[in-house]
């Protein structure tokens, strides 16, 4: 089913949809992408995943034994982008609040905001029973965290446009994928690789059902996506950036090889931009082409930032050894 775009502009040659008739008109492809989804996601549980035989009473009203850093199986590097991940997938409720006042409640996309809010709670709710049972982390700052995080909220970069919250998530998704499998990777702790590589699926599939509805705005609207999809990247920030002493942590995620900008170029934005062939898309208004160009222009000097920090890291593990040895 399709509508008639909002109205015509004459200057550019192209249509313009408003984010009410772009709903609607994506909405048969968002049943598709839906029934895709539920078809392919498996069920799975949180529990299975949680060392329980490990656990036991903390300081406090029960009387057990305070948390000691040593007591962690994680690697330093793991504990910060645990709690990074973990505070990160807290502020669900705001979320949900965001795409459900975007995409609505109704029809297809609201089967979707719900089922997607239920499957990202399972993530909150695996990695916070983990980190407790395992000890692998402080609990008392981790709660001061989530209260001082989830008290700030979240608003979005990209509420005021449809198309612009559906291009950051495909994105975005991917690269909350990326941080989970590599903090599992670089954990130190089997258990935790498991359960976050179990997370890491769930979050594929996320991106997936976003790149191609991402896709489907393309054929619809190319001149208003490739403006949504050149602001989203050149602006992008991952959920998190508001929580206590973001920066820092990011900064120590970025040396210990979790997600830096490398990483971001080469396994977030280039996958995406790639599969939906956003630089070689044809038939753009002037706005288009201009976005085309300027997202070009941007990812060269991405590459280039990122080769930068390579070096820069690359000769500070030369430091590292010239010490060492």
């Amino acid at each position: 089913m399709t509508i008639a775009p909002a109205h015509h502009d004459g200057e550019r040659g192209q249509t313009a949809w408003s984010d009410a008739q772009l709903l609607y008109a994506l909405e048969e492809v968002v049943e598709k992408e839906l029934n895709r989804h539920l078809a392919i996601a498996k069920e799975w549980m949180p529990h299975e995943y949680v060392p329980w035989s490990d656990g036991r009473n903390f300081d406090g009203v029960m009387g057990g034994e305070p948390w000691a850093p040593e007591q962690s199986k994680v690697s330093d590097i793991g504990r910060i982008a645990l709690i990074v991940n973990l505070l990160t997938e807290d502020n669900l409720p705001s979320y949900h609040h965001e795409i459900a006042t975007l995409f609505g409640r109704d029809g297809a996309w609201g089967t979707w905001v719900h089922r997607w809010t239920a499957e990202e709670g399972r993530h909150g709710i695996v990695m916070r029973d983990y980190l407790l049972t395992s000890r692998a982390v402080d609990p008392v700052q981790l709660e001061r965290f989530r209260m001082a995080h989830m008290s700030e909220g979240f608003e979005s970069d990209n509420n005021h446009s449809m198309l612009h919250s559906v291009a950051y998530v495909a994105f975005q998704e991917l690269a909350t994928r990326i941080s989970h499998r590599n903090t599992g990777l670089h954990s130190g702790d089997p258990v935790c690789d498991r359960m976050l590589a179990r997370i890491a699926t769930d979050e594929n599939l996320h991106m997936l059902f976003y790149r191609n509805l991402l896709a489907a705005a393309f054929e619809l609207a190319p001149d208003q996506t490739m403006s949504a999809v050149r602001d989203v990247v050149v602006n992008f920030r991952m959920p998190g950036h508001s929580m206590p002493g973001f920066e820092r942590s990011a900064a120590r995620m970025a040396i210990g090889g979790i997600y830096n900008l490398r990483i971001h170029h080469d396994d977030v934005i280039q996958p995406v931009l790639r599969f939906l062939k956003v630089l070689e898309i044809g038939g753009l208004g002037p706005e288009g082409l201009k976005a085309q160009e300027e997202l070009g222009l941007f990812m060269g000097g991405l590459d280039d930032q990122a080769r930068k920090f390579d070096e820069r890291l690359a000769a500070r593990e030369a430091r590292k050894a010239a010490r060492q040895g």
